[in-house]
């Protein structure tokens, strides 16, 4: 399955980069990755279209809370009945447009607490590592 990370602005602190980069490459050895990061001027228009192309997951503090081992099984149910590509949406500053949260097709918080744009982009990374692994049967979760 191809795991796409659609972000508005790509990370500016070096640390978040640097960790993103990390782990969307350890998440390669488990799926196709893709990485687009847009301009915020029609950041709206540019993910309306990409969402219509696969499993659009919207990232926002109101949706769906997911512990690893839920995300996992989300991630093996979507692989298993045929998904080809999920897609997980960051936005900028203000958050995503109305319209982008109602054309999701699920809308997932990481948690109550509000993140910046960077370390939303490290953690969601490092939480599609931790569920991979845990379908792979891989040691890095450990219970």
């Amino acid at each position: 399955m191809k795991i796409h990370f659609v972000t508005v602005g790509a990370p500016s602190l070096a640390f978040a980069r640097e960790g993103f980069l990390i782990y969307t490459k350890r998440i390669s050895q488990f799926h196709k990755i893709k990485i687009t990061h847009l301009k915020e001027k029609n950041a709206t228009g540019q993910m309306l279209k990409i969402m219509q192309k696969s499993f659009a997951v919207v990232l926002d503090e109101r949706g769906k809370e997911f512990t690893s081992i839920e995300l996992a099984k989300f991630l093996d149910t979507k692989a298993v009945s045929g998904v080809s590509e999920i897609t997980f949406l960051i936005g900028g500053p203000d958050g995503h447009s109305e319209q982008v949260k109602s054309e999701a097709d699920l809308l997932w918080s990481l948690s109550k607490l509000t993140f910046a744009h960077d370390l939303a982009m490290l953690l969601l990374s490092e939480a599609i590592y931790r569920a991979s692994t845990i379908n792979a049967n891989h040691p890095y979760h450990r219970q």
